[in-house]
């Protein structure tokens, strides 16, 4: 079908979902990408020579990527053909390929050819994609909500424009509701329907940028609620969280709420209390914040609270971070609560914390030294009575040397803290110091209480 046929459906809108129906048409109406679809942006500027690219659309689901594909189709004027990566395989894409030549041929027209979930073929159906990418026998428009990288095979990514598309805003999804509600067409401008400003704001809160859903919910509340004597309906706070089957959340995903929650999280963590713990990312995770800035605190925290007494707690984190960013939510919250168990489980120390920072503040306030000659890197004209002697050539890999300046000599930034893995640390830095050489655990214990913890 053309770019044109594809909207070409009015009359057939009843029977669709509001979501359907209000499928932005033309990139005009497409709400939160313009960085993609503004003024300017490579998209447009492609469209006007008439040299659209194929791409790749990266981005959450209904954040509008069949949508952006469809108004790009429209657009050009195009044929599109839309095949979905669950149920097309080889012989799809060689059939499109085969006619969309025979179309130029015969017509002059070019093929667009739209594969939703490219993750789902496997390599060998996207490597069939190849050659008609190559030689522009269509172009093709894939989308993916997984991250390419990882996703797509590398040839195919060498020969596409890759476009990440973002979650839609709180904002983006109230345009997009208010649009619906005005709409007398495809929408429900047609019946007179008030959404409260409370429940307006808990629905965009609580789709988690996902347009469909919010308008999924929407349509449903309108069905639900009974109109008064005027046949007004009024969707209130209770309709849209009935609608949306979660409870309201007092959650703020920019002010107080937000904050005190991540330092709750953080705090029970620090505390060794895994069900507050679990407990506080339970509420950010259905308060729909966002999952990345979990995972860095996470990260952070790792190194900060659990540090040497559990080193494996970092790759714990980063870990769980990396999931994040490879599967997404909901799956993603499974290595989130693991890594946030991982580190409410663990022996704590914030030695590292303390040891980076007394020693940024002993520069900050005396300055910092020139290296000694013999740790500096290549030859020196100036002469040196003292050289560098290699570890390894000496017994047990340690032989007596300086490593601080001269002015510095002494001092003692890190101390091992009081659990197993670092009192081993501890005793082994008393063995190779020698009796006479400062101990690195004195004081430790002392100076606890002059630590200033962050959240």
């Amino acid at each position: 079908m053309t770019g044109d046929d594809l909207f070409s459906q009015s009359a057939g809108f009843a029977h669709l979902p509001l979501a359907a129906r209000m499928r932005p048409t033309s990139l005009e109406e497409i709400v939160g990408q313009d960085h993609l679809v503004g003024p300017g942006s490579v998209l447009r500027r492609a469209l006007q020579t008439e040299r659209l690219p194929s791409v790749i659309l990266y981005g959450p689901a209904g954040c509008g990527k069949t949508t952006l594909a469809m108004a790009l189709a429209r657009q050009t004027r195009s044929h599109f053909e839309a095949l979905s990566a669950v149920t097309a395989g080889v012989a799809d894409i060689r059939r499109v390929a085969r006619e969309a030549a025979e179309r130029r041929r015969l017509y002059g027209q070019g093929t667009i050819l739209l594969i939703d979930e490219i993750h789902r073929l496997n390599k060998a159906q996207q490597d069939a994609l190849l050659p008609h990418v190559e030689q522009g026998a269509f172009v093709f428009i894939g989308t993916t909500t997984e991250n390419p990288y990882f996703s797509v095979v590398t040839p195919l990514l060498f020969r596409t424009r890759l476009f990440t598309l973002h979650p839609l805003s709180p904002e983006d999804l109230a345009e997009i509701v208010r649009r619906a509600l005005a709409d007398r067409e495809r929408g429900l401008g047609g019946q007179d329907i008030e959404v409260e400003p409370a429940a307006l704001e808990h629905l965009t809160a609580l789709s988690a940028g996902d347009a469909r859903v919010a308008l999924n919910v929407l349509e449903l509340a309108a069905e639900t609620v009974p109109p008064d004597e005027q046949g007004h309906i009024t969707i209130t706070l209770a309709a849209v969280e009935e609608a949306l089957q979660r409870p309201v959340l007092c959650y703020d995903r920019a002010e107080t709420e937000h904050y005190d929650t991540i330092s709750a999280f953080i705090k029970s963590m620090r505390g060794s209390d895994p069900d507050a713990a679990i407990y506080w990312l339970a509420k950010m995770l259905e308060a729909g914040e966002d999952p990345r800035f979990i995972a860095r605190r996470l990260v952070i925290q790792a190194a900060e609270d659990v540090g040497l007494a559990d080193p494996t707690a970092l790759q714990v984190a980063v870990a769980a971070a990396y999931a994040v960013e490879y599967v997404g939510l909901p799956e993603a919250q499974i290595p989130l609560a693991m890594a946030a168990l991982h580190l409410a489980t663990a022996p704590k120390s914030n030695t590292a914390y303390r040891a980076i920072a007394a020693a940024r503040a002993h520069i900050a306030e005396q300055g910092a030294e020139r290296v000694p000659a013999h740790l500096a890197g290549g030859p020196r004209p100036e002469q040196s009575s003292v050289h560098y002697l290699y570890p390894h050539d000496y017994p047990g890999g340690w032989v007596q040397q300086q490593y601080l300046p001269p002015a510095v000599q002494g001092q003692i930034f890190y101390r091992p803290g009081d659990n197993p893995r670092e009192q081993r640390l501890a005793e082994y830095l008393r063995r190779l110091r020698g009796a006479g050489a400062p101990d690195p655990a004195a004081g430790s214990k002392e100076e606890a209480h002059e630590d200033q913890h962050r959240d």
